[in-house]
């Protein structure tokens, strides 16, 4: 059998185990500009907001809310801590995402899930639920479906008839709004009729990923639990710019720190990429992006800043729009060659982003960073914006 545990309101609870005072309070998380909400606590919730919601929206509705910016490495480091417990419990683990866990496990009574919970709040003072069930699907729906602090085991197929009644096909992990307007218009609309829709009609509908879940809801397992995380396909990043802008000085400056964080991320899991893509968000208009391919696999610094700042202006015009959002992505992603099969680098660019590189390892990632990142100086003045969700290594969700 496979369990699922995931923390209730786990940034909220994560502040509130720093800070005992904040238990019983409204809290809302911040994003790392402090401009939306990106978690909160289920009494925030019952006043009416909701995640993404400006901040200057949520005093109205929850005056008495108290608003913190969300701090990363502190969500890590309990993170971590809760893997290490789980790692105690079972030898096979998937780090699904920062505060989720899937692990397989022979004792599947409801006495085993309800020792683990108050384990977990004891040892680590945050609450979770937790589900046990034969697939890894049926296991997650299991523990949503308990929260606040709840634990489900799945036994029977009364009990997986139950579960899936009613349940919109939403709540299953894979089916997004595309996929679920595709079944609407089949007339499939909650977890229970995907179960009993054809299977080879899923196939045709949703492809191979559809007939998993199929599987999966049906009790099947066919999803494993992943204890190394898959290779990338691609790797991305960027995100909210904080106000919008149509300042070209700093949108560039965004562009090269996105790329200073994507570089970063392809040294860490030692790829090259032989492409790479921009892709800009617009207050007024729709996404834009474009891609080059590169002169060979690279993961040098210079090489791939020269071509997303050659992407820039084919992506966007100053008088055109203003930016919101941005992504840097490599793809077609290969393996490091060892470096030490060719040499020291040679080239002075080379030298500099290696030295570069060790500086920030060792005084902050941020430390010494491009000029033409200057415009951003609030950004780098708010300890917030050091380290972000995609920072947090080796979850499978992304």
């Amino acid at each position: 059998m496979l369990a699922h545990l995931d923390a209730d309101c786990f940034y909220v609870s994560a502040e509130r185990v720093r800070h005992p005072h904040l238990r019983g309070m409204p809290i809302g998380v911040l994003g790392n500009h402090g401009a939306c909400i990106i978690a909160k606590s289920y009494e925030m919730k019952a006043a009416g907001v909701s995640t993404g919601m400006p901040i200057w929206e949520a005093r109205p509705i929850c005056p008495q809310g108290v608003y913190v910016k969300r701090d990363f490495q502190w969500y890590e480091m309990l993170s971590r801590k809760m893997l290490g417990i789980v790692q105690e419990w079972s030898p096979c683990i998937e780090f699904y995402s920062i505060d989720e866990f899937f692990f397989t496990t022979q004792d599947t009574t409801l006495a085993a899930a309800e020792h683990w919970q108050s384990d977990m709040q004891r040892r680590v003072g945050v609450p979770v639920s937790i589900g046990i069930a034969p697939t890894k699907t049926l296991a997650k729906l299991i523990s949503d479906s308990s929260k606040p602090f709840g634990c489900g085991v799945l036994h029977d197929e009364a009990g997986r008839r139950q579960l899936l009644r009613a349940k919109p096909v939403t709540e299953i992990t894979g089916i997004a709004a595309r996929s679920a307007a595709k079944l609407a218009a089949q007339g499939i609309t909650t977890c229970e009729q995907f179960a009993d829709a054809d299977r080879a009609f899923i196939r045709w509908l949703l492809t191979k990923r559809g007939e998993d879940l199929w599987w999966e809801l049906n009790g099947t397992p066919v999803q494993p639990v992943l204890s190394k995380r898959p290779d990338h396909k691609f790797i991305s990043r960027g995100g909210s710019i904080g106000s919008a802008s149509a300042d070209p000085a700093r949108v560039q400056a965004f562009v090269v720190r996105n790329t200073e964080r994507l570089v970063e991320a392809l040294n860490y899991y030692k790829v090259m990429c032989d492409f790479l893509t921009l892709s800009l968000l617009f207050t007024d208009r729709p996404e834009q992006g474009e891609r080059v391919h590169l002169l060979g696999s690279t993961a040098d610094y210079e090489e791939i800043l020269q071509a997303a700042l050659w992407l820039l202006p084919r992506v966007w015009q100053p008088a055109t729009s203003q930016v919101h959002y941005m992504h840097v992505i490599a793809g077609g992603l290969r393996r490091q060659r060892q470096l030490s099969l060719f040499g020291e680098p040679s080239s002075r660019a080379a030298r500099v982003a290696e030295t570069k590189r060790h500086i920030n390892q060792k005084l902050g990632r941020f430390a010494v960073r491009s000029a033409l990142t200057l415009p951003l100086a609030d950004v780098h003045l708010d300890p917030a914006n050091d380290y972000d969700i995609c920072d947090i290594y080796g979850k499978s969700c992304f």
